[in-house]
């Protein structure tokens, strides 16, 4: 079962065609294996990189050694860090499947920026629909606690990976309950408790292995969901 990635934060969908080839052309691209890393907290932040194949997640380990997931980044997405001087990342990404991953200097893209004003503007609209997306997670989980981030999640699944099913909207993309936890920020016990009684409320089931959201309605009263448009609920 496969399905298209959602489009909604993807630099291409925000950038021209001239300027999105413009900064293609200067990639380098490299096959990078399942488990292997791009880059680790603290390394300086030199450079950026395009997902051409693959899923890569972004991650930070918490004080208590707990990994939390902060994006799952898919084929045609986007990850930089800007800043000044020597600026470390502020977070770790690893291949979790093989990828194809084009390499992009924090610099040539700085030197776009000031050279362009097109790309600028285009480029500052993607950076402000990903701060968004980023403030709507952290309002899940701040207001709802652990049961709204979970909630959400599965929300912003079916968003990005979601296809219409007999039973509801399958998501099509397996990941384990650590992997929900970590995605959550919570624990692999706390996320079985919570798919237990989603499933007990006709909220979600099983089809081959996926999970199948039958009610979006019950997991979206959980966040109070305002309705966000697809492109800022999503992974």
């Amino acid at each position: 079962m496969t399905k298209e990635p959602s489009q909604g934060t993807q630099l291409a969908s925000y950038l021209s065609a001239d300027n999105f080839a413009l900064m293609r052309q200067q990639m380098a691209f490299e096959a990078k294996a399942a488990g292997s890393h791009l880059f680790w907290e603290s390394e300086p932040a030199h450079t950026c990189f395009f997902i051409e194949q693959g899923l890569v997640k972004i991650y930070r380990i918490t004080e208590d050694g707990q990994e939390l997931i902060l994006h799952l980044l898919q084929p045609g997405d986007f990850y930089a860090e800007l800043g000044s001087g020597d600026t470390p990342f502020s977070c770790s990404a690893e291949m979790m499947k093989d990828s194809v991953i084009g390499m992009f200097s924090t610099a040539a893209l700085e030197q776009l920026i000031a050279s362009r004003g097109d790309f600028a503007i285009e480029f500052m609209k993607w950076m402000g629909l990903l701060h968004r997306t980023t403030q709507s997670k952290f309002r899940d989980l701040m207001m709802f606690g652990k049961n709204g981030a979970i909630a959400s999640t599965l929300i912003r699944m079916s968003n990005t990976y979601g296809k219409p099913s007999g039973n509801g909207i399958l998501i099509d993309i397996k990941l384990t309950k650590t992997e929900l936890a970590h995605l959550s920020g919570t624990t692999r016990e706390g996320v079985s408790r919570m798919l237990s009684a989603y499933q007990a409320n006709g909220a979600i089931t099983y089809e081959n292995g996926y999970l199948v959201i039958t009610d979006l309605d019950y997991l979206r009263s959980i966040v109070q969901c305002p309705n966000c448009p697809p492109d800022i609920c999503r992974m």
